[in-house]
């Protein structure tokens, strides 16, 4: 049982390193499209709790060393949650998927305004749907690259073998 703890913790630990470092790699413009593919991946192979806390030290991570601002908090936090909690209500990559896009995409891009309302001071430059377009279009590019990823990835061993470690966890606990 402790063996499967430290598992669990060096592939959160492996999962939040990757996320850090490929998320401003591979960043256009308004959007991370890496970030969504971290997060599908992490439901389906964390599930919803470490999904969601890989995707909350990420942004933590990115807001302190990178001067992202807190949008890296509200658009990754609930498409991990919902990633994870699609997925493992659905039992396919698809469900993950779409998890991710109403997560990141539409409750993320949403909470978005206030957050940074809060944080600019200023609410004369932005409008409620000013984030949607970008967190939907990179949603969809990460669900896509995410797709190809984890079909090739379930196709070897040690990565079944990492996802069972997972799932015989609770949903929320």
């Amino acid at each position: 049982m402790e063996k499967n703890k430290i598992h669990k913790m060096t592939l959160l630990a492996l999962m939040i390193a990757l996320d850090v470092v490929l998320s401003p790699l591979m960043r256009i413009e308004g959007m991370a499209p890496m970030s969504s593919v971290m997060n599908i991946i992490a439901g389906v192979l964390l599930g919803p709790v470490y999904g969601t806390v890989m995707a909350l030290v990420c942004g933590v991570i990115r807001m302190t060393l990178l001067g992202i601002p807190p949008l890296a908090l509200t658009g990754a936090v609930f498409g991990a949650l919902l990633a994870g909690v699609f997925y493992r209500l659905g039992k396919k990559l698809i469900w993950s998927m779409v998890g991710e896009i109403i997560g990141t995409g539409v409750i993320g891009s949403l909470l978005s305004y206030p957050v940074m309302v809060w944080f600019t001071g200023s609410q004369n430059e932005l409008y409620w749907l000013i984030y949607t377009p970008r967190f939907v279009g990179a949603t969809l590019i990460g669900s896509a690259i995410a797709f190809v990823v984890l079909v090739k990835l379930q196709e070897t061993p040690i990565f079944k073998r990492w996802q069972g470690l997972f799932s015989n966890e609770r949903m929320f606990g």
